[in-house]
């Protein structure tokens, strides 16, 4: 079975528009990347999951919050390169990310020494024009920002993006 992950897609209207919040990856492989390397807070899930919960979880695991209240819209799923499927839920709010207090997880470093380091799952967090917002993230989810910007559209509120 393919695995399969939950988020939430925050956005927030923004001097120049819509903003979104993208986090970091935390670890040695991403410390040295920036653009297309940003993610949403998500996590993984097992069948028998509620993903909507799981978003929810990944969430406060991820920021160190739990998430703001507020109506989540559906954006469904995609299916990522490596085979997993990602379903997102966009949510109306703001939220201050200036100090991101992420779970940890742990791994050989450096690789084949013996030696076991912790890192954040996250380690930053910012909000991100909406314009912006596709080359700073992965690849594989930018088509969720199409998503959000088409149920934006449909609300009838200001132009999300001038993308």
């Amino acid at each position: 079975m393919a695995k399969r992950s939950a988020g939430l897609l925050l956005h927030r209207p923004g001097p120049s528009g819509v903003e979104v919040l993208l986090v970091h990856p935390g670890g040695p492989f991403w410390a040295r990347r920036d653009e297309g390397a940003w993610t949403v807070p998500k996590g993984e899930y097992d069948e028998g999951e509620e993903p909507a919960a799981v978003a929810e979880r990944e969430f406060a695991e991820e920021i160190g919050v739990p998430a703001p209240a507020g109506t989540r819209r559906d954006l469904g799923e995609l299916r990522q390169r490596g085979g997993k499927w990602t379903r997102l839920w966009a949510l109306g709010a703001d939220l201050d990310v200036s100090e991101v207090s992420s779970n940890t997880f742990e791994m050989e470093w450096p690789p084949r020494s013996g030696t076991t380091a912790v890192f954040p799952e996250v380690d930053a967090a910012r909000w991100v024009p909406l314009a912006e917002a596709p080359r700073m993230l992965l690849a594989s989810l930018v088509p969720f920002l199409d998503r959000l910007e088409a149920l934006l559209d449909e609300e009838g509120g200001p132009p999300a993006t001038g993308r």
